[in-house]
């Protein structure tokens, strides 16, 4: 079967393509360190493929032998809606990329359950209901979890899903009744297990700096990789970074390069890599 491209072409050149199928791989960063540009490069570079294959080109190029986009690209959000995604992306990426991509990005917004539990004024988020059965049917509304498990195994198999983000959970795990650190550690558990059978790609974004290092460590050990976005200092300069922490299938082949670390950028056409740090 065919892996499925990251949408990074030197990154997924040094895998051999991409990720091998039925992979969950955790993004996790340090603030403003690029992985909310890797997810959203991803996310348009594969939608590409499909929609605008000349701009595919122009800003991947050729997809290795053994590679293959996946059929869908789903976006799931708890707190944006499609517009709001698309504005928050074109601050970084070139407006051309955001309006061909979006084209076949399907985008979930999750807002009105997430923020059914809060404060937040009802209009803040949510259009104005104006019919008494669609007020009762909110009222109703499954949970947060079920609301994404129900999408999940509608659309995740075969296709990328990118999931935005895992850290808004975390932020309500413990302050909400209906959800605690334990649903969130099972459900990374459980995407991985649904996931070898759906033979698609999730990639999973979460702020490392919202997690403890006990509950970091258990969100890498239930997924099949992880990648690390921090910030690097050398000389009176800093730099972006990459490093491939876990990643089962994957891994062995960055270390055969010896591999340590890729430097990265950000620009007009997404998250990219610069550099390339091997051991000396």
């Amino acid at each position: 079967m065919d892996n499925i491209p990251f949408g990074i072409r030197q990154l997924d050149t040094t895998i051999g393509g991409g990720t091998p199928p039925g992979s969950v791989v955790l993004l996790a960063g340090e603030g403003g360190a690029g992985s909310r540009e890797f997810m959203h490069t991803s996310a348009l570079l594969n939608a590409l493929a499909e929609s605008d294959p000349e701009l595919h080109e122009l800003y991947y190029g050729d997809l290795a032998a053994g590679a293959a986009p996946p059929e869908e690209v789903h976006y799931l959000s708890f707190t944006a809606s499609a517009e709001q995604l698309a504005d928050e992306i074109a601050l970084t990426m070139d407006r051309e990329i955001v309006d061909a991509g979006f084209e076949e990005v399907t985008v979930h917004d999750l807002s009105e359950q997430y923020f059914h539990q809060s404060p937040i004024p009802r209009d803040w988020y949510a259009d104005r209901t104006t019919d008494i059965t669609e007020l009762r049917s909110h009222q109703e509304r499954d949970d947060i979890l079920g609301s994404l498990g129900d999408l999940l195994t509608e659309y995740a198999p075969g296709n990328l899903v990118v999931i935005d983000s895992l850290t808004d959970l975390v932020s309500t795990a413990g302050r909400d009744q209906a959800l605690d650190w334990s649903d969130l550690a099972f459900l990374v558990k459980g995407l991985q297990k649904g996931a070898s059978n759906w033979n698609g790609l999730i990639l999973v974004h979460v702020n490392r700096e919202t997690v403890t290092d006990t509950e970091y460590g258990q969100l890498v050990d239930g997924v099949a990789g992880t990648l690390e976005f921090e910030w690097a200092s050398g000389g009176s300069t800093r730099a972006r970074t990459l490093v491939v922490k876990q990643f089962r299938g994957v891994l062995s082949a960055i270390a055969d390069e010896d591999i340590v670390q890729f430097e990265t950028e950000i620009g007009d056409d997404g998250f990219d890599i610069s550099d390339v740090r091997k051991i000396r």
